[in-house]
């Protein structure tokens, strides 16, 4: 099928050769990079009607002001989707913009990384079911074998990507900290070593395992090259907002946010005043600033 992908960077792009190797006809823009189109308007004449604009852009600003353009340019019939992670309470605001424009919306969230282009991308997908079934064919030649759903209405698709990623925060930490705990221990572990065999038989087996291995394999077993500052992009956040509005509690996806927080710090005030305290009251010593 045709499609107009916007945004052409890490993800974006690797979607674009997976649908163009697999002979769908897609159309591009993104004005950083090389592209069919220079312009949303003329990459709206390259797409015959019903078109279908695919938004792989950055959440935020980006993903809502390319939205309000398309919502200006595309018409009766036309379906975008959003293929970023944006908040679903955005998605479904915008489901309902685009619909008293005539224009159809869907919400898909999009797991996979840079290693989607050769094993497939895990697509949630949320929206009507008349504009899913026009991106369908693009949908199940982006994912690997069962490894997309239309999971539910407008919303439903980034809902259960946030959620997946919270889930994804609370994995890694646990995984962090198990490495850790073996760093520290008085054993001299092979912990490249030990990530390789835990990926064979093991309970605790996963594809972030497998990438932790890989990790060891390149930077090498301690991890010397990389600063352990860990950004976080939003969705735990979310996931835990989401949590405490419906009173269900997710303590380790909270505690995993937390832990990110704490390694942006190069010293904690909080840890200062625990010492403090620790003096004041029990007579600890306290290490002095260097």
């Amino acid at each position: 099928m045709q499609l107009g992908m916007i945004g052409l960077g890490r993800m974006g792009g690797n979607m674009t050769t997976r649908l163009r190797d697999r002979g769908h006809d897609v159309q591009t823009y993104d004005p950083g990079v090389e592209s069919t189109a220079k312009t949303l308007e003329e990459l709206r004449d390259q797409l015959q009607e019903p078109r279908t604009f695919w938004m792989m852009v950055p959440a935020g600003a980006v993903t809502e002001d390319t939205f309000q353009t398309l919502l200006g340019l595309a018409a009766r019939g036309d379906v975008i989707v959003d293929g970023g992670n944006s908040n679903f309470h955005d998605s479904q605001r915008r489901y309902a913009d685009a619909k008293e424009h005539g224009i159809r919306f869907v919400d898909a969230g999009v797991s996979g990384g840079v290693w989607g282009l050769e094993e497939g991308y895990c697509l949630m997908v949320g929206g009507d079911a008349d504009a899913v079934a026009q991106v369908e064919p693009v949908f199940k030649d982006l994912a690997p074998e069962d490894g997309y759903a239309h999971v539910g209405p407008a919303g439903a698709g980034h809902f259960v990507k946030m959620v997946h990623n919270g889930i994804e925060y609370g994995l890694m930490q646990a995984y962090a900290e198990g490495f850790e705990v073996m760093k520290s221990s008085e054993f001299e572990l092979d912990l490249h070593e030990i990530a390789g065999i835990w990926r064979y038989g093991s309970v605790v087996r996963s594809w972030l395992l497998e990438l932790l291995h890989a990790a060891f394999e390149v930077e090498g077993g301690q991890l010397e090259k990389i600063k352990g500052y860990v950004e976080d992009s939003g969705e735990g956040r979310w996931t835990i907002h989401e949590a405490m509005a419906e009173d269900v509690p997710v303590p380790v996806i909270t505690a995993a946010l937390f832990a990110r927080f704490a390694s942006r710090q190069d010293e904690s005030f909080a840890a200062k005043v625990n010492a403090a305290l620790r003096n004041q009251f029990g007579g600890h010593a306290v290490r002095a600033e260097s």
